[in-house]
């Protein structure tokens, strides 16, 4: 098991590279450019709360999966732009071998499960493919259109991928989305979108979660993640490691729990597990992210607000099966990040391997207790190395 369990690690601590990888698009407060990692988390969320529009076929939760792996092949090919003058050919050849490499670091059923799906999302035939599609293709024309000071030529790019670049099958398959954009860039066509701009003020409020900084640093240490990233990850480590759970959970509930468990912090902000201990603190903290998720999900028309409300409520509860796997979840990941960048809040917050053990190895343990086991004789490691025991 724990050659296994180290296989697993190996793809989810590479798959953090994914943060580095830099966007042509900027985020919605136009303040730096999206990474691929948080742009997959927003694609992820997109799909979700663009089910109602997906045909009855399609399984939204496949789709879901498609777009948390997608773009992993960046680490290795990098980012293209469709503006860009590339050989599209070579590409497409240096993105197959970075998915036979990426992949391949994770057990051999794993990484064939992972490959076929990432070959299906390419060849965009499947139903679930072709939904995971559009919604590739609606989020950076929204987080353009919707972006506080946009640039002028991502104005122009939005409009040439609108008439004959990739975008421009939205008006047969998406046509809300279409026409809607067509709307933001002064051309009304009179087409009835308020299904979608219904739903539009919620993900665009979402962006804001990619300027939530949390206590944890990057692998490699340059810099403090952001929840929506952090989302993004811990989405990967959920799908990954859900055959460690000491319950049977379902795991696309437990991805729907952790795409959506911070989006509170928007309104109420990161609260480190070794930084806010205080009861009291506590208690307030719990307040601020009730009000949160009443104006947040209070977003979305009730009928789709309502059942997300209810599963970010599960997750918070952390009484289901599900819920307990993903809170395992949620606090292992920075453990691994601590591990890899030299202690990171250990070290900012002088934390003992004692206070490991009872801030985060009891929660762990609850859910996936083999993974604990594994991840604390690395722990115990560098807590002796550094005479924190």
């Amino acid at each position: 098991m724990s050659a296994r369990l180290e296989a697993q690690f190996a793809f989810l601590l590479e798959a953090d590279k994914l943060r580095s990888v830099e966007r042509q698009n900027l985020i919605l407060d136009c303040s730096r450019r999206e990474n691929s990692a948080e742009h997959s988390w927003h694609l992820a969320l997109y799909a979700l709360v663009l089910a109602p529009f997906a045909a009855p076929e399609v399984d939204v939760f496949r789709a879901i999966r498609m777009l948390l792996l997608h773009d992993l092949v960046e680490i290795d090919a990098g980012d293209h732009p469709i503006t860009d003058e590339v050989d599209w050919e070579a590409v497409a050849k240096a993105e197959q071998a970075a998915a036979k490499r990426l992949f391949g670091l994770l057990p051999a059923d794993q990484c064939a499960e992972f490959l076929d799906l990432w070959h299906e999302f390419e060849a965009a035939e499947s139903r679930d493919a072709q939904f995971a599609k559009r919604v590739d293709h609606c989020q950076p024309i929204f987080q353009t259109l919707y972006g506080a000071a946009p640039l002028d030529w991502h104005i122009d790019v939005v409009r040439q991928n609108l008439f004959g670049g990739r975008a421009a099958a939205l008006e047969q398959n998406l046509p809300e989305a279409f026409h809607h954009a067509l709307s933001l860039l002064g051309e009304d066509t009179g087409y009835d979108c308020s299904r979608l701009s219904a739903r539009l003020p919620f993900l665009n409020e979402a962006d804001k979660l990619k300027l939530v900084t949390r206590a944890s640093k990057l692998g490699d240490g340059s810099r403090h993640e952001n929840s929506a990233e952090h989302s993004w990850h811990i989405m990967l480590y959920a799908w990954v490691l859900s055959e460690h759970s000491c319950g049977q959970v379902e795991v696309d509930r437990v991805l729907q729990m952790l795409l959506l468990h911070d989006l509170v912090e928007i309104d109420a902000g990161d609260a480190p597990i070794h930084g806010v201990i205080d009861p009291v603190a506590l208690t307030a903290l719990a307040a601020e992210e009730l009000a949160a998720a009443d104006r947040l999900f209070g977003l979305l028309p009730p009928d789709h607000g309502t059942p997300m409300r209810a599963i970010w409520e599960e997750f918070e509860a952390a009484e289901s099966p599900d819920a307990v796997f993903a809170k395992s979840i949620d606090r292992v990941q920075p453990v691994l990040l601590n591990l890899l960048n030299g202690g990171g809040s250990w070290v900012d917050y002088d934390v003992s391997l004692p206070q490991l053990d009872a801030r985060v190895g009891g929660k762990v343990s609850r859910g996936a207790p083999e993974v604990w086991t594994y991840v604390r004789a690395q722990v115990e490691t560098w807590f002796r190395e550094a005479g924190r025991l």
